[in-house]
Order: structure tokens, then sequence, then C-alpha cells
């Protein structure tokens, strides 16, 4: 309904990529020298324990973090070359959902969903009466619900709108941070069916940070799994696991199969040596 941008990859060239990227916080290292590359069209579920690197990894892509070293492209351009004009007209492109929905709480449901597009003028009021009754009609949402607050909404709900503003703006990208978390096992399958239909519907390309393996088996093209810096050997890369989603619950590293599995294991082992915590 919303226009798309200008930004297009080149043939055969990946819609996002961090390029031996690491993220350092003062002292603290949280990724080191890691390279990922996106498709467009393709779903990326990124897992791993918590302190791994996640959510950084989901505001790399995004430049709301600039890396300590290496890059992250987007469409082929090096984000870190942008100016602040470009820098936010790429910003469209992209969608969030955040981990709590993250919506106004002053403003009515109608009013989070019609945000971003007039905050960047987009388009006249006519169409973003049209463009809020299709994204919250898409999600599942009934009709009425536009006039309430957030705080009147169940946690499923939320997140719902949270995912109808993210689309009103029609993204190219979608990034979701652990978007299943604190929902009832219902709730997060009809989250991982909005996430399919969203991918299938508007050709996004996705990614999805998440603990839930059910996502991962539901929605995945792909999965990454990082491990967290402090428990790698010297020169071990990051990245544990990089493939389809039916490929983990047999990959030769324990780390990923525990992982898969729910499994303690040697964490708990590490956890009561004071290791690790």
């Amino acid at each position: 309904m919303t226009p798309h941008h200008g930004n297009e990859p080149g043939a055969g060239e990946p819609i996002v990529a961090m390029e031996r990227v690491t993220m350092r916080f003062r002292h603290q290292t949280v990724l080191h020298d890691v390279t990922i590359r996106i498709e467009p069209g393709e779903t990326l579920c990124i897992i791993g324990e918590s302190g791994c690197g996640k959510t950084v990894t989901l505001k790399l892509i995004i430049a709301l973090l600039q890396p300590t070293a290496g890059q992250v492209y987007y469409a082929g351009r090096d984000l870190a070359t942008l100016s602040d004009p470009e820098l936010n007209r790429t910003r469209l492109d992209f969608g969030f959902l955040f981990q709590m929905a993250a919506l106004f709480d002053s403003m009515s449901i109608y009013d989070n969903v019609a945000f971003g597009l007039r905050e960047h003028q987009l388009c006249d009021e006519a169409m973003i009466a049209r463009v809020v009754a299709e994204r919250l009609q898409e999600v599942g949402l009934p009709p009425g619900l536009e006039n309430k607050k957030p705080a009147e909404l169940s946690g499923g709900q939320r997140k719902r709108v949270g995912l109808a503003r993210a689309l009103a703006l029609s993204p190219k990208v979608m990034l979701y941070d652990e978007p299943t978390t604190g929902l009832d096992p219902i709730m997060s399958d009809v989250i991982n069916e909005l996430i399919l239909q969203t991918q299938h519907t508007m050709k996004t390309t996705g990614v999805v940070v998440t603990h839930d393996m059910r996502t991962v088996q539901k929605v995945a093209d792909r999965v990454i799994m990082l491990y967290p810096l402090s428990r790698l050997e010297p020169g071990e890369s990051q990245i544990l696991y990089d493939g389809p989603p039916e490929g983990l619950e047999d990959d030769p590293d324990s780390r990923v199969r525990q992982f898969v599995r729910g499994e303690a294991g040697e964490r708990l082992r590490e956890l009561s040596s004071g290791w690790g915590e």
C-alpha cells in the first residue's frame, strides 16, 4: 500500500551483510569478527543463549549501533558511509518488532500504527486510515480495537499491534526481537503464523532473534547459532552453526545439540563451579 523505497541489492548480492564485524562496549567484546550474509527473501533465525550478541546484531543491521570494527551493508551500501538523511531514508526499508512491542502508552492503537506514516509524511490521512485498517486486519485484530490504549490489550494483542505498526511502512526487511517471549504456546504459534504470512505475502526478508525452537522450526529458512565469546577457545568462531533448521538436532557440536534440546549438560557444571554466570 505504501511505497517501497529506492534501495535494491544487485543481482546475486545479499540484501544485508555484516563483514568481519566486532562490537565492543568499553571493556566487553560482544561480537568478534562475525560475518553474516542474508539473501533477499530469506528468513534467518539467530539463536544462542543470553549475552551472545543476538539483539546487538539486529541493532547493527539497522545502524542503531556502529560496529567497533568491520562493515555492515544494506543493498550493497556500507551504512557507515551514509549521511544522516540517507540513513533515515534507508531505515524506512526496515520494520522492527521490539521484544515488548514498545508501543506508545499514551497513544491509541490507531495512532500507534499510523505513527511512522505520519512521522515521515508518507501519505495523507485518508490513506493512513486505509493502511491502519488493513494492517490491523492482517494481524488478526478485530475492528473497534483501534480506539483502545495499549494498557487495555493482552500481551499477544500488543505484539500484533507492534507488528502492524512495523508493516505499515511496507518494509523490505523485518527484524523480530524475541517475538514470542512472554506468550502462551497458542499465542506464540499465532505470532509464528503471522511471521510466515508476512514473509510470503509481502515478500520481505526476515531476521528473527529467538530462544523459541518452535519458532525456529516453523519460520526459518536458515539458522545461525552464536556463542558467548567468554566461553570460546582462542581462535574459535563465534558462529557455532549456520545451516537449515533440520540440521540442528544432529549437529556434531554438542553445544548446538544441548541448546536445541534445552539440556543443561556442561552448563550446569560450569555454573556450579562459578564460571559463565
